[in-house]
């Protein structure tokens, strides 16, 4: 086994699930950075800003990392758009989302329309209504530009696989009869957006996650090799029908040598 240069990560089901404490996840980070081996947290949650991100890692599952070792799909959206508008372009847009993925959108300077956006904007939010989907799905059958942060059907949390992004695509999806623009995992861009921060070839990363779904597709559609860790959403069984199999997979994080890779 090759060793690699850098390491993109995944977080709920990878590294944590919700507030539950992956003991053996944060062991591997350790590991990770007495080796010196730069590495990226690539998130589909949109929920959170990097600070956010680093907090919740520092505070509940004493995990001590910086925002450079983050990459969430909301700056991943928002870089998109970005270069979507370009200089000329309209940058207005509303946002089924929360504050991580709103934040990084001003950050690039779109601005909130309710009537007319030119972008619809659909990710994560906790505390989506009736009406805020109306205001979506009336816009994009007006001409709005469709985008969805991410695919995710489900994300596990201490209470279990919760709804995810995903599941409120779906919805604007059927009531608007309109495929979405997706960003986030398992879409190449995120990881792609990753690897150039880090200064790493596809050839030298691996992608590490528990979703075949989205993770390891990322990677696979990256040119990236994968780790699949079963801790998550994805089973054995689920994985062993898949045309393409993940590079390597793991019961744990306790079962990866960085040097010789998969141990039993």
């Amino acid at each position: 086994m090759k060793k690699y240069q850098a390491y993109l990560i995944d977080l709920d089901g990878t590294i944590y699930a919700g507030s539950k404490r992956y003991p053996k996840a944060k062991q591997f980070v350790e590991r990770l950075q007495a080796a010196h081996i730069p590495f990226k947290f690539v998130t589909n949650n949109t929920t959170k800003l990097p600070v956010d991100v680093v907090a919740n890692l520092a505070d509940n599952h004493d995990i001590h990392v910086t925002t450079d070792n983050v990459y969430t799909a909301g700056l991943a959206t928002a870089d998109f758009l970005d270069q979507r508008a370009g200089t000329t372009g309209k940058r207005t847009v509303y946002v089924v989302g929360e504050i991580g993925l709103r934040q990084a959108l001003a950050a690039k300077g779109f601005t909130v329309d309710e009537d007319h956006p030119e972008y619809v904007v659909v990710g994560l939010d906790s505390d989506v209504t009736y009406e805020k989907f109306a205001k979506a799905i009336l816009a994009i059958r007006s001409g709005s530009t469709f985008i969805g942060t991410n695919s995710d059907s489900n994300i596990p949390k201490a209470r279990g696989l919760m709804p995810g992004a995903g599941a409120l695509v779906d919805l604007v999806r059927y009531a608007t009869q309109t495929e979405p623009i997706f960003v986030g995992k398992p879409e190449p861009i995120i990881l792609e957006n990753s690897l150039q921060q880090l200064g790493v070839a596809p050839a030298d990363a691996i992608m590490v996650g528990d979703n075949y779904q989205t993770d390891i597709l990322a990677g696979i559609h990256a040119g990236v090799d994968t780790l699949l860790t079963y801790t998550g959403v994805s089973t054995p069984a689920q994985v062993a029908q898949q045309a393409v199999a993940p590079t390597y997979t793991v019961s744990d994080l306790a079962h990866w040598d960085l040097e010789a890779g998969p141990i039993d």
